[in-house]
């Protein structure tokens, strides 16, 4: 069984974040049919139900139906956010019993500097404060360290005027409150099969514990695929099982098993220096 997967519910996001490759893919949202047939092929799958792999998943505009969906096939979903449509749309996950978790990624606010930092952060903190009432999960994500956190010494001091000092050291970060965490970490280089090869060797939970699937159905081994350069199969077409038994995701599988990078895509991932650390 999956950690989790990755259901992209849309590609379209309302920022253009240097940090963020974007997608050369046709724009696209799940309708509420497709999202059905395909959350249904990944139950019993993963407990787990990510909203997005590219694209900012407050912006589409079924998100409420998406969530009963989501909720009625019993997956407990996690939304990753940049956090600037929250005044229009966070009671909408507040609201949800599906919601499970959302990742604040404040690194955005360099793609919305035509906004107010304090204005931005508040924002997302009295979010993640009720959010938190009400048994939601919520981290400040801020992996953006190696070139982007000018302006992370203002944002923690803002965090702080909602969530006070003392913070506890927890397992990636610091823990602000009951069920509220931030995240730091360094700012990394998606996968780019123009990149230059950094690894023949290493590890990566691709296939392990995690699958993404695009909003045009491709099965692809990883949230980072964001091209679909490593597609498996449709779910909109084959069931999971056949998917991930075919020989290309196999051969990944067991290639990471013995410590080798198969895919030349994975070969020139950044994040995976993590996993070497």
């Amino acid at each position: 069984m999956l950690k989790k997967a990755y259901l992209e519910i849309s590609n379209l996001c309302n920022l253009h974040c240097s940090f963020c490759p974007g997608t050369r893919r046709e724009s696209r949202m799940l309708s509420e049919e497709e999202f059905r047939l395909l959350a249904g092929k990944l139950r019993g799958q993963t407990e787990y139900l990510y909203f997005h792999l590219m694209g900012e998943p407050l912006l589409h505009p079924r998100l409420r139906e998406l969530l009963e969906i989501a909720e009625d096939l019993g997956f407990r979903v996690m939304i990753t956010t940049n956090g600037t449509l929250l005044r229009e749309r966070g009671e909408l996950l507040l609201a949800s019993d599906a919601v499970h978790k959302v990742n604040l990624s404040l690194q955005s606010f360099e793609a919305n500097e035509a906004g107010d930092l304090r204005d931005y952060v508040l924002c997302c903190a009295d979010f993640a404060m009720i959010a938190a009432e009400r048994g939601i999960l919520c981290e400040f994500r801020l992996w953006n360290q190696g070139g982007l956190e000018t302006r992370n010494r203002e944002i923690l001091s803002l965090l702080e005027e909602r969530f006070p000092k003392p913070w506890s050291e927890s397992r990636n970060g610091k823990k602000l409150a009951e069920r509220v965490w931030l995240e730091p970490g360094e700012r990394f280089d998606w996968p780019d099969l123009e990149l230059d090869e950094l690894r023949e060797t290493g590890f990566c939970y691709g296939l392990r514990d995690q699958i993404g699937v695009l909003c045009d159905g491709t099965v692809v081994p990883c949230c980072l695929d964001h091209e679909g350069d490593i597609p498996l199969g449709n779910l909109f077409k084959q069931e999971l099982d056949e998917i991930l038994n075919s020989p290309r995701a196999r051969a990944m599988y067991e290639g990471f098993s013995r410590r080798i990078v198969v895919e030349p895509l994975c070969r020139r991932c950044g994040y995976a220096k993590r996993f070497q650390k």
